[in-house]
Formats: structure tokens, sequence, C-alpha cells
């Protein structure tokens, strides 16, 4: 195997998730400063839903006019428009228009949605490409997919978001008497460096994501790790012989009957039962669990929500550097 094609592996899977994961932990930053206050978490949760209109779109394209849609130049196109509203983040966060009476944050909620798209269409479209390659590869790659939640958690707590210090706004409320209310205020302390910084260097991660594709598509070390050289600059070949075409068909037509994938046959029930755990891990990662993150951790201080945040980013590329040396492959036969 060729260190390179991991690293290359590693610095593109970095770049599939890493705007919304960026966004979940630059929210205690985020929220003093826009009309949404802590709604955000739950306005990000739908748009994320809402985003996945990225992925039926490419599988809809597939299913009913196969071979007309690039993924090469589909990853192309959501890498370019991940940096492009990277950097108008930076710039247009914090501006806010009146809608029905009342500032609201238009242009941070837009461009979340495009970046959203971006990050839920990758799940559809670097999965193939990196399928091209050795099947080690594909477990680097989910190690990089981790990593672009661990990297944004950890520069965030450089940033030092959502400090606050409580202090006393003790007043008097009655002269005559000397009667005082005691109060404590919580005032959020500057950062180490602005939420604008923060989006330019989740542009700058996706722009590492696009030179590390161009590389993957490209270098001739990564083409060498292509079995069979069935692909060439991550297009597949035109000519193949007879033979290879004959041996697929025979492999199609033995498993009409049960459904193949991983390393071995699975029958329906079994598949429906592997999608259905998906789809439950799924929403909880992705929509029930950042949503709540924010008020469950809120008790217990800001100091704890972050080392959440990152200890969850942290658990993900731990998950899979382990697969990569203990790969388990087991079904529960009903």
């Amino acid at each position: 195997m060729s260190l390179l094609t991991h690293l290359l592996a590693v610095l593109f899977g970095m770049g599939s998730w890493v705007s919304i994961n960026g966004l979940w932990v630059e929210l205690p930053l985020l929220v003093p400063q826009i009309p949404e206050g802590w709604f955000l978490p739950s306005y990000l949760s739908v748009l994320i839903q809402m985003a996945n209109v990225g992925p039926l779109f490419v599988t809809l394209m597939h299913r009913f006019y196969p071979g007309k849609l690039s993924e090469t130049m589909v990853i192309y196109v959501i890498i370019a428009l991940g940096t492009v509203a990277s950097v108008l983040l930076g710039f247009f966060w914090k501006e806010t228009v009146v809608v029905a009476g009342l500032h609201r944050s238009v242009a941070l909620l837009v461009l979340t949605f495009f970046l959203a798209a971006v990050d839920c269409t990758s799940s559809v479209t670097f999965l193939p490409f990196m399928m091209q390659l050795k099947p080690e590869y594909l477990t680097t790659y989910y190690i990089g997919e981790g990593v672009s939640g661990l990297l944004p958690a950890l520069v965030a707590l450089v940033q030092g978001v959502g400090v606050v210090h409580c202090i006393n706004s003790s007043s008097i409320s009655n002269l005559t008497s000397n009667a005082s209310s005691f109060e404590l205020q919580a005032r959020y302390q500057p950062a180490n460096f602005s939420a604008e910084v923060f989006f330019f260097f989740l542009s700058a991660m996706m722009i590492v994501c696009l030179a590390a594709f161009i590389l993957l598509n490209y270098h001739p070390a990564v083409a060498r790790e292509i079995p069979n050289r069935r692909y060439k600059n991550g297009v597949k070949a035109k000519s193949s012989s007879c033979a290879e075409q004959r041996m697929m068909l025979d492999l199609y037509r033995s498993h009409t009957r049960r459904s193949g994938f991983g390393s071995g046959s699975y029958s329906v029930a079994q598949v429906v039962y592997i999608f259905v755990v998906l789809a439950w891990a799924n929403a909880l990662t992705n929509v029930v669990l950042p949503s709540v993150q924010s008020y469950s951790c809120l008790p217990y201080g800001n100091n704890i929500y972050h080392l959440s945040a990152t200890m969850a980013a942290v658990s993900n590329p731990l998950a899979c550097f382990i697969a990569m040396f203990l790969p388990i492959r087991y079904s529960a036969r009903s």
C-alpha cells in the first residue's frame, strides 16, 4: 500500500463534513451575536435535512439517466461550492434582514443550507470514487471523515469560544429600606480569534480537500493502487476484456436471489435490518444529539460542552483507526 495514497485519502475525507462540523462547535461564539440565539441548533438540524435534496438528485440521476452524471465533475462542483460558501460566511454571517418584522440571519441560514448540501452530497459521491481503490484506503477515508469533526473542534478549543464569566449585578430596589436584589449575569469573554478567521480556516480545509482530490485523480502512485487497472485518472476504462465482462455477468446472476455487499451474502431481512440500524444511528448522530447537546450541557457549563463536542469528534476517527487493524465482519443469522 502507498503511504501517499493513505495521506491523500485522509485529506480528501476531511473535506466531507468539515463545514457543518465546524458550525456546530462554533455555536457558542455565534449565538450571542445573532437574533436566533440558541434556537440556531434546531434551525441547523432542519437545514441539514432539507439539504438531502443533493443526494436525492444524484441518486435519481443515476437511476433514470445512468452514465449522464459524472461523479468526478460533481465532486469538483460541490468542493468549489463549499469553499465559496465558507468564504462568504466569513464576511456575511452577522448580517441580518428584516423578515415579517423581525431581524433574521438570512445570509447565515442560506449559506448553511449550501454547506449542508455539499456535505450531504459528499456521502453519495466521495464514497463511490474511493471504492475504485483498494478496500484499505476506504477505511483511511473514514478516518479523514472523522477528522473533519475532530480538527474544527480542536481549533475551536484553541479559539476559546463561549468562555463565560459571571459578574455580580446587584442593585438597590428600595432606597428607603436599602433592600437590594442579588443577580448574576453571564459575560462572554472575547475569543482568541474571530469567527471570521474560523470560517476562512474552513474554506482553507476545503481547498486542501480539492488538492487531495486532484492528486488522487492524476498522481501516478495512486493509479498503481487501482485494482486490475480498471480505472484511470478516476474514470472507468472504456475497454474491458470479454472474459472480465462474462465474469461480472456470472457474478451478478449468482446474487439475484441473495443480496451481496461487503464480504458476504445476506438475505433480504438482514439487509433491511442493517439499513434500519444505520438509519437509527445516523438520526441520533446527525440530528437528535447535535440539536439538543447545547441544552443538555447547559447545567454543566461551556467547558463541558466543548469537551463533549471534542470527545464526540475524537471517537469517530479513533474507531476507524482501530478498524484498520481489527476488522470485524459479522452478521447475526436469523
